[in-house]
């Protein structure tokens, strides 16, 4: 199918597409004349269509499209371009022109706001593997770029995250909002509504060598000082406490934080049941 979709092509003449193909120096001439193998055929599929996308382009490019490509295969939940764009400090056009490359991989449509998903399983299982992705230009390390999502949703939740964010009514329990749907909608917009929900679980693949932890932890810490609070309001009103313990878990595990609750003291904690008591 993946094949169909990139002959098919609607920018590209359909017998271009294929003569393309064939020819790609990823392609094996051995195929259809040998007892049919769905890992190599897959294989050389997935790199023929990477190299007519990405292959002409400058390598400098090279780690923005393996940033793109990983914000589409590894966060726990798909993102749309604009929310990967977010997370990557990318403008949304810039996300979505190299899917669109790769249009034939994916389940893309032209709302950069509709979330993107891999066609087949088969690749996010392909793009990661270095016996298989043998062209290092298109593959992804996985501990790279969590720690490039987890940097992203630890900035966006540093940056927007603020007491009684939905401006609910004083001493109110969440459940006696009659618009919480809409105030969530209003003012907890897609990427932080994903980085609240889930920074935790590119925590738990990240790089954490040295080097990255110099560019991690301030931000964690960051985090946890300031915006602890304001984050366990966010998870309150999206009815998703749960993901607080598990986080927390994670970053003692990760870290090796044995004391967390110091970054969090605070003389005065927002209800986790009710809408925010102003002062």
């Amino acid at each position: 199918m993946a094949t169909v979709k990139f002959v098919d092509h609607k920018n590209n003449h359909p017998k271009k597409q294929l003569v393309r193909l064939l020819e790609s120096p990823e392609n094996s001439a051995r195929e259809g004349k040998t007892e049919f193998r769905a890992d190599i055929t897959l294989d050389s599929l997935y790199l023929s269509i990477l190299h007519e996308a990405f292959g002409c382009d400058d390598p400098e490019d090279d780690p923005r499209v393996r940033a793109i490509l990983g914000g589409v295969i590894l966060p726990a939940d798909p993102l749309s371009p604009s929310t990967i764009a977010t997370l990557l400090g990318l403008d949304p056009e810039d996300v979505f022109l190299p899917l669109s490359s790769v249009h034939s991989l994916l389940l893309l449509q032209e709302d950069t706001n509709h979330p993107v998903r891999s066609f087949h399983k088969s690749f996010p299982d392909f793009i990661v593997d270095p016996i298989r992705c043998t062209n290092p230009r298109f593959r992804i390390s996985p501990p790279d770029h969590h720690s490039e999502l987890l940097i992203g949703c630890l900035d966006l939740m540093n940056q927007a995250l603020e007491k009684n964010i939905c401006k609910l009514p004083d001493a109110v329990l969440n459940s006696d909002v009659s618009d919480l749907k809409e105030r969530i909608e209003q003012y907890i917009d897609p990427a932080l509504h994903y980085a609240c929900m889930s920074w935790h679980t590119h925590l738990a693949d990240a790089d954490m060598t040295p080097a990255r932890t110099l560019v991690t932890v301030p931000s964690l810490h960051q985090f946890l000082e300031k915006k602890f609070l304001f984050w366990l309001e966010v998870l309150s009103i999206l009815g998703a406490l749960r993901n607080a313990v598990d986080a927390l878990q994670i970053t003692m595990n990760r870290l090796e934080v044995c004391r967390i609750c110091t970054f969090v003291s605070c003389p005065s904690s927002p209800r986790l049941d009710a809408g925010v008591t102003n002062s």
